[in-house]
């Protein structure tokens, strides 16, 4: 046993989906149902492309500082980033997460590779192999709908 996934239609089209953000320079946001694979499947691509990768639950106690400094260590490291559950976090935070994690894929899509830039006004290194990838189980109690 080598550990992966079985590859079903559904884990077949959800890699080939999140294979083109990242081509696109991206991330992903598998959404489903509780116990459907949505972060074993970014677990098992990241280890079919030989990347970290590093899970972090979610819940409504995180503010966009924590965030942010998880977000500066996946652009210096080049690691993957799954949140999972990312809905259950407050709505008034998500909307600097969603500029923090854009200001990554706007540097990603510069080719700054090597190169520094500012993030959350800290001049940092930028790994183009990292990535963020956002799991979210829709209409579950205390959780946020995207705006």
């Amino acid at each position: 046993n080598n550990g992966r996934l079985v590859i079903t239609p559904m884990t077949d089209r959800c890699y080939m989906t999140l294979t083109t953000a990242l081509h696109l320079k991206r991330g992903g946001a598998p959404q489903g149902p509780a116990g459907t694979g949505k972060t074993e499947s970014v677990k098992d691509l990241g280890k079919g492309m030989a990347k970290y990768v590093i899970v972090f639950n979610c819940s409504d106690g995180l503010d966009y500082k924590s965030l942010g400094r998880m977000f500066s260590g996946l652009a210096q490291s080049g690691s993957w980033g799954c949140f999972d559950e990312f809905n259950r976090i407050e709505v008034e935070v998500l909307s600097v997460v969603a500029v923090q994690i854009m200001t990554i894929q706007n540097a990603l899509k510069e080719g700054r590779e090597g190169e520094k830039f500012c993030f959350e006004e800290k001049m940092i290194r930028l790994d183009k192999g990292c990535a963020v990838f956002i799991t979210m189980n829709p209409r579950y109690a205390g959780r946020s709908e995207l705006p």
